[in-house]
């Protein structure tokens, strides 16, 4: 066949890709073997049924038709009321673009900021596709390491130091993942000045601002930082709506007015009757509260059982769906110590390095399965690091 495109050709380069250890426990789960996995954040509860049958009521509705490219008015000012409590500052349905999921809110912001042969800074560990976006929009980009003696807080003079004449934008995730740090007010206002200083777009990842262990601070909201910075968020967590695909970007008015023209050549626009299940879940706020206390308290148990364990340290873990564990004293090697913690104990957990060298030596821990299989996980892991902290002295 004729030769493919470089740009789609180089979005995932040849090699490992460092999900190896959840596709193996995937396959010998479904197999039939007992494993537990914690290794995939996607939960482990149903859409909260009132979404389900708004849904249902809108499907039997008729609403099967194209709606508008940036999404059907309602559910933009929906999502402007939400980008209003997220970021803490005032936003307007213009500064709204709905898409299908989270995912494509990060595509779209890459593309509407980069060009190829720009550059940007990536925060580290970040989400594993955040390399790949660049690529696709034929930037390259350098990976900042946030240190896990840090609590996993980027330093705003390590990105300074990253920064190249080209340079276009910085990129954040926090509530963290994998590591569920939550990034604070100081670290975000460092990198609002070194990007205000440097003229810079600041992506900011806030799909997890729901399930922070506190106060949630944008950047957005920060001083001077409004016109600069582009908040990618979904439904996906907050509501229980991980296969909907859903999501949205928030950005100045002018920047969306141009996004527009990407859904035009790409989604086409959203689905219709999903949109209006969206507009309901918005509005009503379903499941909001109890999806976020649910990883509250499975946070707090999991961290609980983890107490006490001679040579592991619980980093970051503040926010989000997952806890962060340092396993370096038992095993620097943290594929290693997945793979193996697997054969010993069928539990699947991410070796941290998937996510950047910064997070090696890390083991990251779901936490979307019920209390009792969070337990019995637990027990597991702690059996097998007494055991391997034995076997290798």
């Amino acid at each position: 066949m004729p030769k493919p495109s470089a740009r789609i050709s180089g979005i995932v380069p040849s090699g490992k890709d460092g999900w190896e250890v959840h596709f193996a426990a995937m396959t010998r789960k479904q197999a039939g073997e007992d494993i537990i996995m914690l290794s995939v954040g996607d939960h482990d509860f149903d859409t909260p049924s009132e979404t389900v049958e708004a849904c249902v009521d809108a499907v039997r509705a008729g609403f099967h038709h194209y709606t508008q490219l940036p999404g059907l008015p309602r559910l933009r000012a929906a999502m402007a009321r939400i980008s209003t409590r997220c970021t803490g500052i005032d936003t307007a349905l213009s500064e709204i673009i709905a898409t299908p999921g989270g995912q494509a809110a990060l595509y779209a912001a890459v593309q509407a900021t980069h060009d190829p042969g720009d550059h940007a800074v990536v925060v580290a560990p970040y989400y594993a596709t955040y390399p790949g976006t660049f690529r696709a929009a034929g930037a390259s980009y350098t990976v900042v390491e946030a240190h896990a003696s840090d609590g996993f807080q980027p330093r705003a003079q390590e990105i300074e130091k990253a920064l190249k004449p080209n340079t276009r934008s910085i990129l954040i995730n926090t509530p963290n993942n994998p590591t569920g740090a939550v990034y604070s007010r100081k670290c975000l206002e460092d990198i609002a000045e070194l990007c205000i200083r440097r003229d810079l777009w600041l992506l900011s990842d806030e799909v997890y601002w729901t399930l922070g262990g506190g106060e949630h601070v944008s950047p957005r909201a920060l001083p001077g930082m409004a016109e600069r910075t582009l908040i990618i968020n979904s439904m996906s967590k907050s509501h229980g709506m991980t296969g909907w695909r859903i999501g949205w970007l928030t950005a100045p008015a002018d920047l969306v007015s141009l996004v527009i023209n990407l859904n035009l050549v790409t989604t086409y626009g959203l689905t219709d009757f999903v949109s209006r299940a969206a507009i309901e879940a918005l509005e009503n706020d379903f499941g909001v509260e109890q999806i976020a206390s649910t990883y509250a308290g499975r946070r707090t148990l999991f961290i609980d059982q983890m107490r006490g364990l001679n040579n592991v340290t619980v980093r970051g873990s503040e926010g989000g769906m997952y806890v962060m564990l340092d396993v370096s004293a038992i095993e620097p090697d943290c594929e290693k110590f997945a793979w193996d913690l697997l054969e010993a104990e069928k539990v699947a957990v991410m070796p941290g390095k998937s996510f950047g060298d910064a997070a090696a030596g890390h083991i990251r821990i779901s936490l979307c399965q019920p209390d009792d299989v969070l337990r019995e996980a637990a027990g597991r892991l702690r059996r097998f690091a007494n055991s391997y902290e034995r076997s290798a002295a």
